[in-house]
């Protein structure tokens, strides 16, 4: 490769990578709605359920905390839950399976 190629390549690479990290959390998320950790019962997360897990319906635990589901935005804190549970827009360190 010629010294003119490579510079494009790492000015494209650069900016992809530019574009990756200034991406909102909720990138992929529907119009509307937003990540709620916590809310879900066993299997019907929408992602995200730990480590060792591939996406949705992955958790085994109701309300796993390291498990998100979509909800309407300005909804997660209030959501009704057992036990004063609520819901996070952060990951959450209640309700984990047991290793």
């Amino acid at each position: 490769m010629d010294k003119s190629t490579l510079t494009k390549a790492a000015i494209a690479s650069a900016f992809t990578a530019a574009l990756v990290i200034s991406a909102p959390a909720n990138a992929g998320a529907k119009e509307g709605m937003e990540k709620c950790f916590g809310v879900s019962l066993a299997g019907e997360n929408d992602c995200a359920a730990g480590p060792g897990t591939s996406c949705e319906g992955t958790s085994t635990v109701d309300y796993q905390g390291n498990a998100w589901s979509l909800v309407p935005a300005g909804t997660c804190d209030s959501i009704d839950l057992p036990d004063g549970r609520t819901g996070s827009l952060d990951e959450l360190d209640r309700d984990l399976p047991e290793a």
